[in-house]
């Protein structure tokens, strides 16, 4: 990762994007080529860019990260006109000090034999790249962009929108 002060910025305002969104939609790669994607919970987001998720080691999931690392996360956040989109590495791990650390009793439903469950399973995605896009939240400032875009003819202001290369 890229380790200049404007990187470290744009990464740290991704984080802050995504940090309260607590659900990702995680495509994967089958092996035939094919897109599949799936809501997973976000565990943490490390400020490094690590995003963690618990996973069943033996899912459908763990064999197309085993056969094709390359993830994409998708985070929405509508109420707040919140969208980003993460790619990245994903590394499946068993790492029993990283279960302890993210454990939480809601994870049992999952996992009903606890942090020791034979299935357990972390993945951490490494962010490669991301985009965001984030819009004006106020219904009246988006009917006031809109309004004033066809009084003028120039299109709304669509909030900020960025690509992060880290």
């Amino acid at each position: 990762m890229n380790n200049d002060q404007n990187t470290q910025e744009n990464l740290q305002k991704l984080i802050d994007k995504i940090k309260d969104i607590d659900v990702a939609m995680m495509s994967t790669i089958e092996d035939d080529g094919c897109i599949r994607s799936r809501p997973m919970q976000t565990q943490q987001v490390k400020d490094d860019g690590a995003i963690w998720f618990f996973t069943g080691y033996e899912s459908e999931k763990s064999h197309e990260l085993q056969h094709d690392a390359h993830v994409n996360l998708s985070y929405a956040n509508p109420d707040d006109n919140v969208y980003v989109s993460v790619s990245g590495k994903a590394t499946l791990t068993r790492d029993q000090a990283k279960i302890d650390e993210l454990w939480s009793p809601a994870i049992k439903a999952w996992f009903p034999k606890g942090k020791d469950d034979p299935n357990i399973g972390l993945i951490k995605v490494t962010i490669d790249k991301a985009e965001y896009w984030d819009s004006p939240s106020s219904t009246m400032v988006q009917l006031y962009g809109m309004a004033k875009a066809a009084l003028t003819g120039k299109r709304p202001d669509g909030g900020e929108n960025k690509k992060i290369n880290l």
